[in-house]
């Protein structure tokens, strides 16, 4: 299944008419700052998921996403074309949050989900009968009992379930990603959704779409501290452009 792409938040970068990934590659290249706003925009989402799963942190994964996209925007003319933008992106955000995470070597303990489901069962059937404002209320608090599972996830079977489930990353796009085997993404995809299934019943496939959803203050926010950094790094070397530079090469795809 092709990986979803985020459409553009903000009209100012809807000018024109819809420009291709590669279209807006080369005109990066050429120097148009404008053409990578629009590339971040458009996978901002997919990158920010795909760095919050491996991170468990709203501000890391931030922090990591600004960080690929510098390292992918200095490796740009490296970019053969033979996998998809979108894929490369998204390997190198992988890499980066799971070096953030090495580094941390938080060793948090993960919760072991043992629940039965039926704290959400009667929640799941009570949604059905109400409309409006009480039926939303109650979506939302079932998005973040999901969320909250989701993180209670062991690490390998949380990265696999995020790119498979909710970025809908083919089996082959998500091995490339986290770099393991095929079979391997399948087996840990199963066996996430069974661990989930068991603690959400009828609520793990109810608010999926809306999964760490990626508001227009966050993308901003990162489209901003990218651009700032790129303006900075070209004004003079700057602390954080130097500091990328050595932490390793962006992968060639």
């Amino acid at each position: 299944m092709a990986m979803k792409q985020q459409t553009a938040t903000r009209k100012a970068t809807d000018k024109g008419p819809i420009q291709s990934d590669t279209e807006l590659v080369a005109a990066v290249r050429n120097g148009d700052m404008q053409a990578m706003e629009q590339l971040m925009r458009r996978h901002n989402r997919t990158l920010y998921r795909t760095a919050r799963a491996i991170l468990r942190d709203d501000g890391e994964a931030e922090d990591a996403v600004q960080e690929a996209y510098l390292l992918a925007y200095r490796a740009l003319d490296r970019f053969r074309g033979e996998s998809r933008l979108g894929t490369w992106l998204v390997r190198i955000a992988a890499n980066v949050a799971l070096a953030r995470r090495r580094r941390n070597a938080r060793g948090a303990l993960v919760v072991p989900i043992n629940g039965t489901g039926d704290e959400t069962d009667d929640l799941g059937e009570a949604m059905i009968d109400r409309a409006g404002p009480e039926r939303e209320a109650m979506a939302a608090e079932v998005r973040r009992l999901l969320e909250r599972r989701i993180d209670a996830l062991p690490d390998m079977y949380r990265e696999v379930f995020m790119l498979r489930a909710v970025e809908e990353l083919s089996v082959e796009e998500t091995a490339a990603v986290l770099q393991i085997p095929e079979p391997t993404v399948r087996t840990r995809y199963f066996r996430a959704r069974s661990l989930l299934r068991e603690s959400l019943a009828k609520e793990v496939d109810f608010a999926l779409g809306e999964v760490f959803g990626f508001d227009g203050e966050r993308c901003d926010r990162i489209v901003s501290g990218v651009l700032a950094a790129l303006g900075a790094a070209e004004a003079g070397a700057s602390p954080l452009a130097e500091g990328l530079s050595s932490q390793g090469r962006p992968p060639q795809m």
